[in-house]
């Protein structure tokens, strides 16, 4: 028998929302400060959508979904965004390459390319 301790409390609708809130202000690099001004709340509420405490009325929704450019069903859980549920590192070069030139950037994107085309990296001895 597991105590109230060890039980594992399934989220909630508003920490799953909340959750997916985050997830789209930080692969954008966005700050809880920029989006409370853009909401017109202040910060600490955007923190407690995020976290799931503080319900995220409908207009809330469509203006973080217009911010964050995607569709208020991604935030909802009816659709799907797999940018946002990439790996870590995907996410890390995302972030890295954000600040690049066009020019830096497509040379990037060509190594990416010739590493993908070059097949899989010899196995590295520990």
């Amino acid at each position: 028998m597991t105590s109230a301790h060890e039980q594992v409390h399934p989220r909630s609708e508003h920490e799953e929302i909340g959750g997916r809130l985050r997830a789209a202000r930080e692969y954008l690099g966005l700050s809880q400060e920029l989006v409370a001004q853009h909401l017109e709340v202040p910060r600490p509420a955007v923190s407690a959508m995020e976290r799931g405490t503080r319900k995220v009325s409908s207009v809330e929704l469509k203006k973080l979904a217009r911010l964050y450019g995607k569709p208020v069903g991604f935030f909802i859980g009816e659709e799907h965004d797999p940018v946002l549920e990439a790996d870590e590192v995907s996410t890390a070069l995302f972030r890295a390459t954000r600040q690049l030139s066009d020019s830096d950037r497509q040379q990037v994107l060509q190594f990416a390319e010739f590493l993908r085309n070059s097949g899989p990296a010899p196995k590295q001895a520990r």
